[in-house]
């Protein structure tokens, strides 16, 4: 009896202390840099999000405190989650990248958008562990990727769609909070705009209520029953469901969806966040797709991406090469009609060429001369021409075009601009691309600089 008082006694001790370990770790503030690895909140939505964790009800990220933590059975595969949140295996970016900083973060954030998707994955583990291969059945030799791959086949899901759900979904794709916007000759687009309820229901109907693509749904985070991100999405513009208008299947799946009798094959866009999806919720290359697909269907895509580029902040306008929602309407439809689009009160344009090709040459188009409030104009390793109208904007202050090996000869007139009082050509050939009129400039006045 003593000794099994003890072992209790010992499991209740490692219990206690094993949030303070996970504490100390990954919240506690390090003698060298003063921070910890994540908030308190962070870290308990981790241990929440593991199916073996018990918290007591009303226990919140926001409300939770250290001392309350001592409440909270910590579950198995917390260690696991951690471990996959601070040490990220598939970025496509070097740790010694000046990018991988900005790549970390983002992968940060997405693992705890899509920490739900990973507890959903975990039941699945914990439930039908001893139905996968033997070598796939330790939790620590799977990442978050492979841990998907080993379960999607498996479901929580104890019911089925009715036949008359699948034969109405599968004539009009019609669904109450959804519009049908574009119907062409081989796709239909149901575009989803209500914030409330409805909308949320459509959003769990063309998702397929998260059944997964090998039952013919999909694994949108927008389409779950019940938690899921659709008010966090639908809040910053509407979700585009693009379908197939005859039954298509997605790989391994079946030509219908088993709950929605939607075509499997279906993607769902969201342009304020950039994301393009399949049904298993990987990112396409939009660009690539539309201009396979049928003309119709990327015209009627052409005023969201010229929404997105009145979004970057009014004013200003600033373009990641080949990255962004800017790039993608570039791609797409033309470097001139990308300028013909912008608003013309725009003050400051930047233009970065983020993978640093040095054979990547633009021509900045004559129409660079309406934006008569430009006051800062910044192109990375993009610019080979600037026209001649690029003097008629008697507001530039800061022209600055570095890491263009490819720049031509400035334009002569740039020397009469009355507020230009800076220009960086800092690795863009100087010797080759400076008139003698700016040369005169630099001689003559003492508020004018050259960076080189």
């Amino acid at each position: 009896m003593a000794i099994k008082f003890t072992n209790i006694l010992r499991d209740l001790i490692i219990e206690s202390s094993r949030f303070q370990v996970l504490f100390d770790k990954y919240v506690k503030p390090n003698k060298e840099t003063r921070k910890g690895m994540m908030p308190l909140s962070i870290l308990f939505e981790i241990i929440a999000a593991d199916p073996t964790s018990r918290v007591p009800e009303g226990m919140t990220s926001e409300t939770a405190k250290p001392e309350d933590m001592e409440k909270v059975k910590i579950g198995k595969y917390v260690q696991w989650m951690l471990k996959n949140f601070v040490t990220p295996t598939n970025l496509d970016v070097e740790p010694d990248s000046p990018r991988y900083k900005d790549a970390f973060k983002q992968y940060q954030e997405l693992f705890m958008e899509d920490l739900y998707k990973v507890t959903g994955d975990l039941m699945k583990f914990e439930r039908f562990k001893n139905r996968l291969p033997q070598e796939a059945r330790d939790i620590n030799k799977l990442t978050i990727e492979t841990l998907y791959d080993q379960v999607k086949d498996f479901t929580l899901e104890k019911t089925k769609a009715t036949a008359d759900e699948k034969k109405e979904a599968s004539k009009t794709y019609q669904h109450p909070g959804a519009d049908i916007v574009y119907k062409g000759s081989e796709w239909t687009v149901a575009r989803i705009s209500d914030q409330g309820q409805l909308g949320k229901d459509a959003a769990c109907f063309y998702g397929g209520y998260y059944l997964e693509p090998s039952r013919g749904e999909t694994r949108w985070c927008t389409s779950s029953p019940g938690l899921s991100w659709f008010d966090r999405y639908i809040k910053d513009g509407p979700l585009y469901v693009v379908i197939p208008n005859s039954p298509r299947k997605f790989t391994g799946s079946m030509d219908l969806g088993e709950k929605s009798g939607l075509p499997a094959y279906r993607m769902q866009f969201h342009f304020p966040s950039n994301q393009f999806m399949t049904p298993d919720d990987r990112n396409i290359d939009l660009v690539e797709w539309l201009n396979e697909q049928e003309f119709g269907l990327k015209e009627y895509f052409k005023p969201e991406f010229m929404s997105g580029l009145a979004s970057k902040g009014g004013t200003k306008v600033s373009v990641n090469y080949p990255s962004d929602s800017a790039s993608k309407f570039i791609a797409l439809y033309g470097f001139e009609d990308f300028f013909d689009k912008l608003p013309d009160n725009i003050e400051r344009l930047e233009f970065t060429n983020v993978k640093g090709e040095s054979n990547f040459k633009l021509n900045i188009p004559e129409s660079i001369g309406k934006f008569k409030n430009l006051t800062a104009l910044h192109l990375v390793g993009c610019a080979g021409k600037l026209p001649e109208s690029i003097c008629k904007l008697e507001k530039l202050q800061f022209l600055s075009i570095p890491n263009n090996p490819q720049l031509e000869m400035l334009p002569s007139c740039l020397a009469n601009l009355p507020k230009l009082t800076v220009i960086n050509l800092k690795n863009s050939n100087v010797n080759n691309v400076v008139p003698d009129s700016l040369k005169q400039k630099i001689e003559q006045d003492e508020n004018f600089h050259l960076f080189s």
